[in-house]
């Protein structure tokens, strides 16, 4: 079974999820309030980076499975793999591959910033 953010495992609770969502609302929710200039936006660059953190957590094993069967799918075994099959012509330009790279781009996006998939 692949461990999320959201149950315990070998680690009792908080997981790292959690403490990571909790360390981002105190940042969001104590300390942004109470700093300006150049400490508020190193502080708002943290809540991003701690939101992207927890997504990964959240998110990443799912998406590292299912991607992993996407380059299956195409015949490579990795990122590389596929970077030099399309670079040499050896995939096909075809629904499959674009949907694959789409794919791709979408959990990358759903981890550093889902806003753009809504935008």
């Amino acid at each position: 079974m692949t461990r999320t953010g959201s149950s315990p495992g070998l680690h009792d609770v908080p997981t790292a999820a959690q403490l990571v969502a909790a360390v981002r609302d105190f940042l969001e929710s104590d300390v942004l309030p109470a700093v300006e200039g150049r400490t508020r936006f190193h502080t708002r660059v943290a809540i991003n980076v701690l939101g992207m953190v927890e997504r990964e957590i959240e998110l990443g094993p799912a998406q590292a499975e299912e991607h992993a069967a996407r380059l299956a799918a195409l015949g490579v075994a990795d990122d590389a793999e596929l970077a030099a099959a399309v670079r040499d012509g050896r995939l096909p330009d075809d629904h499959a591959l674009v949907s694959a790279l789409e794919q791709a781009v979408r959990a990358k996006l759903e981890v550093a910033n889902p806003a753009h998939l809504h935008g």
